[in-house]
């Protein structure tokens, strides 16, 4: 593992703002680049939002929602604050926190990152490295460090990092900011911290975008200490959750949307497994194996190139190079059903042979 603060010459050349949606705009492409699972909003979720159209004469009123998320993760509505998506929560924290050596461990979502840039830090970063599978050290992180933000499961590695080596991070006058965007697509949601309240410092961010197809609706949450939540919504705009969100949200917290998660968690894992055993057939291609969420990260030489032609075979896949860490031989690929997975792993085939 690296540090590097933002100041670095190295620490600027990734395109922090650039995101999959930016892969299939304006263009009818097989969604590879996307994190959103397919065939969602499912058709009840999208009537719960339909009949709350009827309410948008009146403000939004979250109380209803806020004590959906807080039962869910048996937490007090004190430790919860709803978001417009969890990179709104990402600009909150940048904002609110007044952190004097933040740190980000990478390769990650790069708006933890923007958005403290963006407040005024300076940005130090933890990178992990594919010799040692993208794993966690705790040990890597600066001591005096007073803002440290990880994903688990990571966005783009797909690695999930026991929770216990995250919760180690933990010292007084430190936040430990987790981002579990996608935990609820790992079974079991096994390493979570969400429901823990003995972690000092901590904040769990939470979104219902990847797993609900909400991403145009913008819905999120951040579980953390009543100071903390407090903090953060005294920097929050007026009403920032529309009544729609607010519904999807609380309605998402149900047991029948919780076992339907869950259900959708563990086909993800077979059809991740049936990605991964296609890819292990082209040698050019190195997967990493230890993927447990909607996604995987492959390094391909010259996956740069590969992925302009299976642009013109039809698939979009998310480039590897905006992420700190990475470089232009890495492809981050959603995981989708087996009929698209076989359909992707031709054109992967008649991309690398077009690649020579």
């Amino acid at each position: 593992m690296d540090i590097h603060t933002s100041a670095d010459s190295s620490a600027d050349t990734h395109d922090l703002r650039h995101h999959g949606d930016a892969e299939v705009r304006d263009e009818k492409l097989t969604d590879l680049a996307v994190n959103v699972r397919t065939n969602t909003p499912p058709a009840w979720l999208r009537e719960r939002i339909a009949d709350s159209l009827t309410g948008l004469a009146a403000y939004p009123d979250g109380r209803v929602a806020r004590a959906a998320v807080a039962e869910r993760h048996d937490l007090p509505a004190r430790r919860v604050l709803l978001t417009a998506g969890a990179a709104e929560a990402f600009v909150l924290l940048a904002r609110a926190l007044p952190a004097r050596r933040p740190v980000v461990v990478h390769p990650q979502f790069t708006e933890p990152e923007a958005a403290l840039r963006d407040a005024g830090h300076e940005v130090e970063r933890v990178l992990l490295r594919e010799r040692d599978g993208f794993r966690f050290d705790p040990a890597a992180v600066p001591e005096d460090a007073d803002l440290v933000v990880i994903g688990n499961p990571t966005n783009p590695t797909s690695v999930l990092h026991p929770a216990a080596a995250i919760a180690s991070l933990a010292r007084p006058g430190r936040w430990l900011v987790v981002d579990e965007a996608f935990m609820d697509a790992v079974p079991g949601e096994r390493e979570s911290l969400a429901s823990r309240t003995d972690v000092p410092g901590l904040v769990v961010l939470r979104s219902l975008t990847k797993t609900w197809g909400l991403a145009g609706l913008r819905i999120g949450y951040v579980l953390a200490e009543p100071e903390t939540i407090a903090a953060l919504e005294r920097v929050q705009p007026l009403w920032p959750v529309s009544t729609p969100a607010l519904v999807a949200a609380e309605a998402c917290m149900s047991r029948a949307a919780l076992a339907e998660a869950e259900e959708a968690a563990h086909r993800i894992g077979v059809e991740r497994a049936h990605l991964l055993a296609g890819l292990a057939e082209f040698d050019e291609v190195r997967a990493v194996e230890a993927a447990e969420g909607p996604f995987v990260l492959v390094r391909i030489e010259g996956a740069d190139a590969v992925r302009e032609h299976l642009r013109a075979l039809g698939f979009a896949a998310r480039r590897g190079d905006t992420f700190p860490g990475l470089d232009r031989h890495w492809l981050r690929l959603a995981v989708r059903d087996r009929v698209t997975t076989n359909r992707f792993l031709q054109a992967l085939d008649q991309a690398l042979l077009l690649l020579g």
